[in-house]
């Protein structure tokens, strides 16, 4: 039999983050449009030339909100060409929410010898049958062989003596006083018993590459004799929390306020796939900014507040510093106005948050999940929308992303909604994508699914 995990890296087809992606774009055909569709390409958006938004004095036009998710997108899929990062062999203890760089292929046959699928007796021929004095249990070594009008005791999941008819569940049989066993209804043969190789046979593909490691697909995994597999990297992040005015205890007070997004970001992250390096707090100091993002080796940079023009609002000034190119300057979204996307290196990005609580979560929505999900290889979740049973006012030229729970096959919008406040979103399952001018009671509105309440990407909170 093949090592265990011997196909982490020996046999098996291994592809890399961008040839993983390309299969999983190829599986699922709900990706945002791309920008080069449209005939737009990164010929004004190099190092070389960089973007006018970039230049001190000039602000880049607000991106519509669908058009900032796909240059997100995009922007993945250039730092994956880029990086070209190996795939990497991850235990099973770890790999939780990881995409399979390479097939799941069978070991072995599973099950690998036939056993039973109730507890009750082995038995052969027909009834009545004699009991033998010994049982069988799981885990030990093959029992002797039953002969005609033979039966033994089964533990479920023992191995099935050889020569066995059928098992006979324990509800379903009796015994006499002289120690004959009898059934209580009919006996099929073969009933109870799990055949090898029932489930599957060696050299089968269980799962194909794209597909996201799932507690499900663990246990599958182990049941199949891996002790690794095969996987995409995640995504470096590092968040920094700007910001002079933000306490990381008690009450509010004198002014200051208590850091929300510190708590928050970092297991959000994790369920969009990231590997969370550091949580770093950073003054309100444009050097200090400066050094904070320039010597940080993280994939994606988020950081939270001073991404508007005020006093001290560093971001957009630390950003024309090092050169980088500012890909989204602003959306048409509400709340979350002022969030940014900028490359900064080759292969790292900056995702710009708002200060303001729900206007992060927008952003963190708007570019970051995008974003993540491409470096991870993740397939994009299937676009739904669901009748809205209030009305929804809306901004007269901006998307709205409005909290919502769902009830039934309506969505009810919480209050509560403001962009600083986090009351409405800590109650929500979902995000309304409520379009220029609002959406009336009853209108068909897309949904945004939040990690803890989709059912996927949620498992990968720990």
């Amino acid at each position: 039999m093949t090592p265990h995990g011997a196909r982490a890296g020996e046999d098996a087809e291994d592809l890399d983050v961008e040839e993983v992606l390309a299969l999983v774009k190829n599986s699922n055909g709900n990706h945002l449009p791309d920008p080069a569709a449209r005939g737009e390409t990164d010929s004004a958006r190099t190092p070389d030339r960089p973007d006018p938004a970039a230049r001190p004095g000039t602000r880049h036009r607000a991106t519509p909100w669908p058009e900032a998710r796909a240059l997100a997108e995009r922007a993945g899929r250039n730092a994956t060409r880029a990086a070209r990062r190996a795939p990497v062999s991850a235990p099973l203890d770890t790999a939780l929410g990881l995409t399979l760089a390479a097939p799941l292929d069978a070991l072995t046959d599973l099950p690998s010898f036939d056993t039973s699928a109730m507890d009750g007796w082995a038995v052969c021929g027909p009834a009545p049958w004699h009991v033998r004095d010994e049982g069988v249990l799981a885990g030990h070594a093959a029992p002797a062989p039953l002969t005609d009008g033979e039966a033994v005791r089964i533990a479920t999941g023992a191995r099935i003596p050889p020569d066995t008819s059928a098992v006979l569940r324990s509800e379903h049989g009796r015994t006499d006083d002289k120690g004959r066993l009898y059934a209580t209804r009919d006996v099929v043969p073969g009933q109870d018993i799990r055949p090898r190789g029932q489930e599957c046979r060696t050299g089968d593909q269980l799962l194909a590459v794209g597909t996201l490691v799932t507690p499900a697909v663990l246990g599958l995994a182990a049941a199949a004799g891996y002790d690794t597999v095969t996987a995409v990297a995640r995504a470096r992040a590092e968040v920094l929390v700007l910001g002079d005015e933000l306490l990381t205890q008690g009450l509010p007070h004198d002014g200051l306020i208590r850091d929300a997004l510190g708590p928050m970001l970092p297991p959000w992250l994790r369920a969009l796939g990231a590997e969370v390096t550091a949580v770093r707090r950073v003054r309100d100091d444009a050097d200090t900014l400066h050094e904070a993002i320039t010597t940080s080796d993280a994939d994606v940079i988020l950081t939270t507040g001073g991404t508007a023009a005020g006093p001290v609002d560093h971001v957009h000034p630390v950003l024309r510093r090092i050169g980088a190119e500012l890909l989204v300057d602003g959306v048409n979204v509400r709340p979350g106005h002022p969030m940014l996307l900028a490359r900064t290196a080759e292969t790292q990005h900056l995702v710009g948050l708002p200060g303001n609580p729900l206007a992060a979560v927008s952003g963190l929505l708007t570019l970051a999940e995008p974003l993540l999900r491409i470096l991870a290889a993740r397939p994009a979740p299937d676009p739904y929308t669901m009748p809205l049973r209030d009305a929804v006012h809306g901004h007269p030229h901006d998307t709205r992303l409005v909290p919502v729970v769902l009830r039934g096959d309506e969505a009810v919008p919480l209050h509560y909604n403001g962009p600083a406040m986090l009351r409405g979103i800590a109650a929500a399952d979902a995000l309304a994508v409520v379009p220029p001018g609002g959406a009336r009671p009853g209108q068909e509105t897309e949904l945004l699914d939040l990690p803890w309440a989709s059912g996927g990407i949620g498992v990968c909170f720990t």
